[in-house]
């Protein structure tokens, strides 16, 4: 079995502009779907993806409601999970994490570049406190952004800081910080938090790869691929040339994120 705990889709009516939107903003990436959830399905199938986490993100205040009510209707099928949004400055903020919550969703999925905030801002304290006491998952988009520069707003030092606000689980996407392993190595591994494997392939130096695999333990790493920017089967091909036992594989692959998302 394998869950991709990184993945996005859209609503049929706007995938493509959001596709075309998206590659071009980050240089020319080649989507490897089509932007909605039936051409992610395919290409699941293709690459032998059973289960994918798909990851909205409210790039501002007034489409936190469109995002969560899509991503309830994305929890119809099983072969999906979905997870919501909220932007920082929203004044419904709080409210509307706890709709996330009574829409039975998951996990909240912020990107700090799209949403222009610092991820240990002091102003962000009371959105992970509530964040907590719902029991939501957090996932962040972690690290470098090829669509951004300088400074990024989630580094692993940065990140350090803000777990500590939280009682409840945190998901630092793309090896805990895309793009910087040993600032991870260093902040972030064998902290209380779990990293997403997603766009490693041709990425991750392998070397360092392994080092944050045998200080952070497979016991807190989740398969990911960030469909549609990179495959899944690329993102295998990479787990695969590691020093991994088969057990911890299928930790990564989906008893992790089993037991995360309580499926």
């Amino acid at each position: 079995m394998v869950i991709d705990f990184h993945t996005h889709a859209f609503p049929e009516k706007i995938a493509q502009k959001a596709i075309e939107k998206l590659a071009y903003t980050s240089g020319g990436l080649i989507p490897q779907h089509k932007g909605t959830l039936e051409s992610l399905k395919e290409e699941m199938d293709k690459d032998g993806v059973d289960v994918s986490v798909v990851l909205g993100i409210a790039t501002n205040p007034k489409q936190q409601q469109n995002v969560n009510n899509f991503a309830a209707e994305i929890n119809a099928d099983s072969r999906f999970v979905g997870f919501g949004s909220v932007h920082p400055d929203a004044p419904d903020v709080l409210f509307e994490l706890e709709r996330i919550k009574e829409l039975g969703l998951k996990g909240v999925k912020f990107h700090p570049e799209y949403q222009n905030f610092f991820v240990d801002e002091e102003k962000m304290k009371p959105i992970y406190k509530k964040i907590s006491q719902l029991g939501l998952i957090t996932i962040f988009h972690a690290g470098h952004d090829l669509g951004y520069s300088e400074p990024f707003h989630c580094m692993p030092e940065n990140l350090e800081r803000a777990l500590g606000w939280f009682s409840a689980p945190v998901v630092a996407a793309h090896w805990g910080g895309a793009g910087c392993a040993k600032l991870v190595e260093k902040h972030l591994a064998g902290c209380d938090v779990w990293f997403d494997l997603s766009f490693g392939y041709g990425t991750m130096p392998k070397s360092f790869a392994q080092k944050i695999v045998d200080k952070h333990t497979p016991d807190r790493l989740l398969f990911g691929s960030d469909m549609p920017w990179h495959r899944p089967s690329w993102e295998m091909r990479l787990i695969e040339s590691l020093d991994i036992s088969k057990e911890d594989k299928d930790k990564i692959y989906y008893q992790n994120a089993q037991k995360l998302l309580d499926l």
